[in-house]
């Protein structure tokens, strides 16, 4: 049975590229993962903080409008695992493609798709060096 939570914009926080808050819970997309706020990629020398732009991505995305989402299950630290939606548009999806977040393979093959479509056209964290957010946590 799915959940649906339905929010105005007022009533939810961005953590960072991969989590959101809607009314105090906290949101955990399910399937993708993003680089963490401290993370760091490489385009040309120059240093870029990836893990703030997939945020700041998000963020833009959302706007004003209405987040929906739907409720697949909960992770170990206790946070609802969802896929939510702007405007019916998938957030993950639209993160994936956009470069910004990767598909968690290890969970779900639902954005495998998309993931080679950004890799593809070298969208986003696709044009940098990079380290995937799992290893970066493994040794942060």
């Amino acid at each position: 049975m799915f959940t649906y939570f339905d929010v105005k914009f007022s009533k939810v926080k961005v953590v960072d590229g991969d989590t959101i808050h809607l009314n105090n819970e906290k949101i955990r997309f399910s399937g993708i993962d993003t680089p963490e706020i401290k993370q760091i990629c490489n385009r040309n020398e120059e240093i870029i903080e990836c893990g703030i732009q997939a945020k700041e991505l998000l963020i833009n995305k959302i706007g004003n409008n209405k987040v929906k989402c739907v409720k697949e299950g909960v992770d170990r630290y206790k946070r609802i695992l969802a896929e939510c939606f702007v405007n019916n548009q998938s957030l993950s999806k639209y993160l994936v493609r956009e470069g910004y977040a990767f598909a968690y393979r290890k969970y779900s093959l639902k954005f495998v798709e998309d993931e080679n479509h950004a890799k593809k056209n070298k969208n986003g964290m696709w044009g940098m060096t990079f380290e995937y957010p799992w290893e970066y946590r493994k040794k942060n």
